[in-house]
């Protein structure tokens, strides 16, 4: 059971985030030339998706959820799942004919899986 003072804490982490995250969109758009590549990072699982913010639709995406990558994870690390995840991601942008994309951390420190994410990306070719 959480006392009050831990969940009063964990409130104010996501609280955080999402103050970082308003502050980080506020400057990060994605178009149809170059999208934006959103990542979210929950405790267990890993998404990425990109994003064409002038018409809202989502070009792509991949999390360690994906029927292609689960299989393959199984006894990795976190942030080598999350390089997966972004090479799958690159993959697939690629194969749809996207070269170059806005990297959103969605709030998150540019450190760990969110760092694994966008190096797998670049590995395979996409720019940021």
């Amino acid at each position: 059971m959480t006392t009050i003072k831990t969940t009063r804490k964990r409130n104010m982490k996501v609280a955080s985030r999402l103050r970082r995250k308003q502050r980080i969109r506020k400057r990060v758009y994605g178009t149809a030339a170059r999208p934006r590549l959103s990542v979210f990072r929950s405790a267990n699982h890993i998404y990425a998706q990109v994003i064409d913010d002038d018409t809202g639709r989502t070009l792509c995406a991949a999390s360690t959820l994906d029927k292609d990558l689960k299989a393959t994870l199984t006894g990795l690390k976190k942030s080598v799942e999350a390089k997966k995840v972004g090479e799958l991601v690159a993959q697939r942008c690629l194969a749809v004919g996207l070269n170059s994309v806005v990297f959103d951390r969605n709030g998150f420190i540019y450190h760990g899986r969110i760092k694994a994410v966008a190096d797998g990306a670049r590995e395979k070719g996409l720019k940021f």
